[in-house]
């Protein structure tokens, strides 16, 4: 399985960002600005929560069964995949999202006088926040479930000369 990379996050970030504020200006121009929903942020949150949860509750898990406690309860190799799985889907998606309400974020830092588009904006930017907490989980995640690297991988087999 690949591991998530910072870059790839980073530019679909920065791709839904710019298109979400080219988007939310031409919308704005022809009609209403549809809103930021209040539940973004709770439900990004919410997510992070739960990703959080499962990587502490895996690692602990793991430290305990490395140490070879005797009440050590085993961790399912299937089901660390699925959760790296879950992990990083939610990390992608959020970063997409995290753009989208970032870009119509900075669209309303025009008009923050009007106070409609200051609560949108404060949710948009509650949004990012919470985005970027569940990236953060998702590679922490990630983290715990990575197997130790085999010293001998690196390897080819042959010695340097002395």
């Amino acid at each position: 399985m690949r591991e998530l990379r910072i870059r790839v996050l980073a530019g679909v970030f920065v791709v839904a960002g710019v298109l979400s504020w080219a988007g939310a200006r031409l919308w704005n121009s022809i009609g209403t600005l549809p809103s930021v929903p209040l539940a973004a942020p709770i439900v990004l949150a919410l997510i992070a929560v739960v990703l959080m949860a499962t990587a502490l509750s895996l690692r602990a898990r793991l430290k305990a069964q490395r140490e070879r406690r005797p009440e050590a309860k085993g961790v399912d190799p299937l089901m660390a995949a699925r959760a790296v799985v879950f992990g990083q889907a939610s990390a992608l998606v959020a970063a997409l999202v995290s753009g989208m309400y970032g870009g119509t974020g900075v669209f309303l830092l025009e008009s923050l006088d009007i106070p409609a588009r200051r609560d949108q904006a404060i949710y948009a930017g509650f949004s990012v926040l919470a985005g970027i907490a569940v990236i953060a989980a998702a590679l922490f995640l990630e983290r715990v479930c990575k197997l130790p690297e085999d010293e001998d991988h690196n390897h080819t087999g042959a010695e340097p000369a002395a």
